[in-house]
Formats: C-alpha cells, structure tokens, sequence
C-alpha cells in the first residue's frame, strides 16, 4: 500500500510502498477512504513534539472495513468506521469512570516482542505507527477500541473530519463545558476544531459566539457556522471588545490553537465565574494560569484533550446531526485532495487562511 512517512522532522513527507501485516485478536483492517490534515500532524512533522521514526502520521480518518482479527465482537467486513486517537482499553480507572479520552490505551497496541503492524515493503524496516492509528496511508490497522461503527449512507469525507476536529470542538461544548443553552461563548482560533466548536455552541443553544481569529476568510465561515459575532484575536483590544459586547465576559472561552497568547486570551475574556477550556497542542514549555483575582471571582480552567469525549457514543451522534442537517461539515471541509498533494496541504495550513484540507483516496 501507499502511505506517507514521516522519515525526519522538518522535512516533506515521503510517498513510499509500504506492508500492512494480517489482523491480530483485536484488530481491524480498515480501507482508508479519507483523512483530514491536521494541525496535530503539524507538530510532529516539525519535531515540536517528539515521536519515533519514521512513522505514518495522520489520524482523522474514516473507511471500510476489510477484514477483522479473531475477538472483535463490534465490527465486521464492510462496516463503514470512523478513527480516533484515543483509543481506549476498557478496564483501567479513566475507562470506568467515564473518563475514556484519558486513557492511556497501553492495551490496544502491539507489544514490544510482536511483530509491527507496518514494515518497509522489501526491507523489512519497522515504521512507526503515529497515535495508534497512521492513517495517511491505503489501509489502517488499529484496535477494535481506535473506532466505531457510523451510519453506512454518511459521506466518508466528511464523516473523516468528525475523527478529531469536530469531536475535539464540539465535544469541548458539549461534554468539557457542558454548555447551558443561554450562556456566552468565545472561540480562539477558527480552524477545523474552533469551527466545529462554534457550530456545535450553536447546536447547544448558546446566546453569543464570539468567533476570534485574526484571518478574515476564517471569521467569514464562523459566521457562517453560528457565530454571533466575529473580532480579529491580533487586536490590542481584543479582550476588551469581547468584555464589552457580553457586559463582563463570556461563560466559557475555548482555546483552538495551540499558542500561549490565545490561551491568554481565553482567560482574559471570562466573565466571573467563567471557564477557559484549551484544546490547542501548545509547545511543551508554555504554560496557562489564573491570577489571584481570577480565583477569587470563581474562574477556572481546564483541558480538554479530545474534547473529552466518549467516541463510541458521540461518534455516531455527531453523525446523526450531520444527517439531520444541524452539523455543518461541508462548510469546515477546504478542499479535497489526493495523497500525493499532502505535504501542499500542509504548506497551505501553515498560512492560515483556510479550513480543513481532506485527503481522499481512490476506491
């Protein structure tokens, strides 16, 4: 199969023949049919953060099923799936509180002493599997528990999308801020995720969105998307115009990028009583707070990995809302692309001026 390696941090990706090896006890053989870029990707690809190589990124994927390993009991051939990054075992103390982003899912991937589940076709060489998944390649295979079965009449490239950027925006609304229809919400930074969590605000009833990104193309589609209200995030005056248009603050702030200043902001623009909630993958060194007098008026602050969701059960309802028309995925989708224009893609999300790129692959 094709796929495309990540051999050494800073340079392109590498479109390269690679082999896929036969479905363990648990494990699926998935037929890629697309996978949305993501700024997460990015930051491996650059060396940001570290990760052994070479390895296969990607991971907001969805396909078909092609065949399955001797225990899944939840899928079968032909099932059409969603991916997702966190993977989860089942039995450790965050799976059975309800915690299941939180899990470190030691138990879905392939020991030390088995044999890798990718290899360089003719050589043999080990590559790397990114985040349990590798999903900028023909075929996946990950754990039954890295997946979920979705509606079969959902268009494959959008339902991709919904494998980290909506479930990481909408379920920091939904499950994170557990957002009251009637409160205010400020969104930092309008990429695939701030889209998704300005859209999903609007699901949730929210009574303001505050859309803030300094790329006027990005603020144009939040609006598109729900948001009430749109600001440029670079403005010296940014906290300030979102205090004044909500008379205090906003109930919740979402941090979507990844950058110490957007997180300031997030904190800045809460009201009393307000909750900051970070998303973004910042560098390693940042760091978030809350000053004395934001304590003593109540804020808070959180993250949110993956938006803390529950994927099995909030896959599928991300998808209903997108057949019952409430979930825009059309508008979060930039262009389509094949797999060869990946490392395009990722020239045109350094320049921030557009939404998710999605690869498609040909069936």
């Amino acid at each position: 199969m094709k796929a495309a390696v990540l051999v050494q941090p800073g340079q392109p990706l590498a479109i390269e023949e690679l082999s896929i090896a036969k479905p363990g006890p648990h494990e699926v053989l998935i037929r890629t049919s697309a996978c949305g870029l993501c700024h997460s990707d990015l930051h491996f690809i650059e060396g940001t953060y570290p990760h052994p190589l070479p390895a296969v990124p990607g991971h907001e994927a969805a396909g078909v099923v092609e065949a399955v390993g001797s225990e899944v009991r939840t899928l079968k051939p032909g099932d059409h799936v969603v991916s997702c990054l966190s993977a989860f075992c089942g039995h450790c103390e965050f799976c059975v509180t309800g915690r299941m982003a939180l899990c470190l899912g030691g138990d879905t991937r392939r020991g030390p002493g088995e044999a890798p589940r990718l290899t360089r076709t003719g050589s043999g060489e080990t590559i790397n599997q990114m985040l349990n998944l590798s999903a900028f390649a023909e075929q996946m295979l990950i754990h039954e528990h890295a997946c979920v079965r979705i509606d079969p009449e959902m268009p494959l490239d959008r339902a991709a999308v919904i494998g980290c950027a909506v479930t990481t925006g909408a379920g920091a609304v939904f499950n994170a801020c557990k957002l009251v229809p009637g409160e205010t919400v400020a969104v930092i930074g309008c990429g695939g995720v701030g889209l998704a969590a300005v859209n999903a605000a609007k699901i949730a009833g929210a009574g303001r969105v505050i859309a803030c990104d300094p790329m006027p193309e990005k603020r144009k589609l939040a609006e598109v998307l729900g948001a009430t209200d749109t600001i440029d995030a670079l403005a010296e005056d940014a906290a300030a115009q979102v205090v004044e248009m909500t008379g205090g603050g906003v109930d919740h702030a979402i941090e979507a990028v990844g950058r110490q200043t957007s997180a300031d902001l997030a904190v800045k623009v809460l009201r009393r009583g307000g909750t900051a909630t970070i998303l973004g993958m910042m560098p390693l060194d940042c760091k978030v707070g809350l000053g004395a007098m934001d304590l003593l008026s109540g804020k808070k602050l959180q993250g949110a990995i993956m938006g803390m969701n529950r994927f099995p059960v909030d896959l599928p309802r991300l998808v209903d809302f997108y057949m019952r028309g409430l979930l825009d995925l059309d508008t979060i989708i930039a262009e389509r692309i094949p797999l060869s224009a990946v490392n395009d893609g990722f020239e045109k999300m350094k320049k921030g001026d557009s939404a998710r790129s999605v690869i498609v692959f040909d069936q």
